[in-house]
């Protein structure tokens, strides 16, 4: 008798975790497909909506002994975090100090 001829010996628990390695496997491929299918797609289309330009102050008339540490700004006005732990706030249009908040 040869070996094709022979019934399978394999125990069906054995079988059962070959069909679930494959399973599991064919699952990974596909998964592992459509994450760089989709990373593909969603990096070579542009981006539709552009930022506007921001545009920044030529320069910031801070007062005396002042160094600033930091820098935001909003519609119509900016503000400068200084070294003391204050948060000077500025108009945009006329570059006056509006506020002064102390950071505690």
């Amino acid at each position: 008798m040869t070996d094709k001829d022979a019934p399978d010996a394999t125990p069906p628990e054995l079988k059962f975790l070959k069909r679930l390695v494959t399973v599991l496997t064919v699952v990974m491929i596909a998964g592992l497909v459509i994450i760089i299918g989709l990373l593909v797609t969603r990096l070579t289309v542009p981006p539709q909506r552009q930022l506007p330009e921001v545009a920044l102050p030529d320069a910031i008339a801070l007062p005396d002994d002042v160094r600033a540490t930091a820098f935001t700004q909003g519609r119509d006005w900016y503000a400068v975090v200084t070294q003391d732990n204050e948060i000077l706030i500025f108009d945009r249009l006329t570059g006056t100090l509006r506020q002064r908040i102390r950071i505690e």
